[in-house]
């Protein structure tokens, strides 16, 4: 088959490799119908994650077919249509029982592009597939599935209920990337006051604003007036930059949530100097992707309808460079997420 395999830092190439097999009782082998590439496999190809290995193929989002399975697998079938999380769990550990599926103890956590191969190919086995895949609903295309494995979860899990957004609340999003505007969308569920997006990108400004932001700004004006003012009750930072959590912690309210969502790759100063007396609360984490059954279950096609517009553009699988290319460039050019189908 063709992937795109990781060979260090910087380089990234689509080139033919073994198929992969059945390796454990528990595995499943997808055929690959979308992938897509997000902020963690741009961070891996350059070399910012650990643990990566030359060889790996990468990614950890997709939707695809069943194609085979293991004699432990009884969920899904050859032939069903699934979406694959982005955290692999076993299903049977503490951690995974309480939904907790990035701390598996019993081999899970993230696999999936990172210490196995991953979803930027034709064809990927899936660990624990009955605990890691979730049949794909036939009123969900394709292109906004593939938002499931990992975008919706994070914008849920990490920022709207660690935030703790709830009816009347003031909530930032800093950041409109694919996840910053996911977490606008679903932060809406829970009726807040004011919903406020920041970003650098104009373009994506306007799509903030397209999918239902009630202030869609630069940094500035508006996060001056909060900082001066009585602030937000949340504010959820999807950047992962050091301005961008210092923006944060200058908007949040006494008492307020700061919730992050961004992975940072550099030092970020905390100011308690600033903030001590504020009694805010800081929550971090990986995704754990607990939350996708509830999410499919949850969202209204309204919903779904404005988290389609994350996606911004469609290439081939053989085309997955430029898709990180295009992921690079997202600030200057408003694009979003790129799905990835089979020619």
């Amino acid at each position: 088959m063709h992937a795109f395999v990781y060979h260090g830092p910087g380089e990234g190439r689509w080139e033919t490799v073994d198929d992969p097999v059945i390796e454990h009782p528990a595995d499943a082998l997808v055929r690959v119908e979308a992938a897509t590439v997000c902020a963690g496999d741009l961070h891996t190809l350059r070399g910012d994650i650990g643990g990566v290995k030359p060889g790996t193929v990468l990614g950890h989002e997709a939707v695809g077919e069943i194609v085979d399975v293991g004699p432990e697998v009884h969920a899904v079938v050859p032939g069903d249509e699934v979406i694959l999380s982005s955290i692999s769990a076993c299903g049977q550990c503490p951690p995974c029982r309480e939904g907790a599926h990035g701390r598996c103890t019993q081999g899970g956590g993230w696999l999936l592009g990172h210490e196995t191969n991953g979803t930027q190919a034709e064809l990927v086995r899936v660990p624990f597939a009955d605990h890691s895949t979730h049949k794909l609903p036939y009123t969900l295309d394709r292109r906004t599935a593939v938002l499931f494995s990992e975008v919706l979860p994070a914008a849920f899990e990490l920022g709207v209920r660690n935030g703790k957004v709830r009816p009347g609340a003031v909530v930032v999003v800093v950041g409109a990337g694919p996840v910053g505007l996911a977490a606008l969308v679903v932060a809406g569920m829970f009726t807040p006051s004011r919903v406020i997006a920041v970003d650098l990108s104009p373009r994506r400004l306007e799509i903030a604003t397209e999918l239902g932001a009630d202030a869609a700004e630069l940094p500035g004006r508006l996060i001056a007036e909060l900082s001066e003012g009585p602030g937000a009750d949340v504010v959820i930072e999807a950047a992962g930059t050091p301005d961008s959590f210092a923006l944060c912690t200058g908007a949040v309210r006494d008492g307020g949530h700061i919730a992050n969502i961004g992975m940072h790759d550099s030092a970020v100063t905390l100011h308690l100097e600033n903030l001590w007396r504020k009694n805010v609360t800081i929550s971090t984490g990986q995704v754990d992707a607990s939350s996708t059954h509830w999410l499919l279950e949850t969202l209204a096609p309204q919903h779904l309808e404005r988290l389609s517009r994350i996606v911004t553009g469609e290439l081939g699988l053989a085309r997955t460079g430029e898709a990180y290319d295009a992921l690079t460039t997202g600030v200057e050019t408003g694009a979003l997420r790129t799905v990835l189908q089979p020619a």
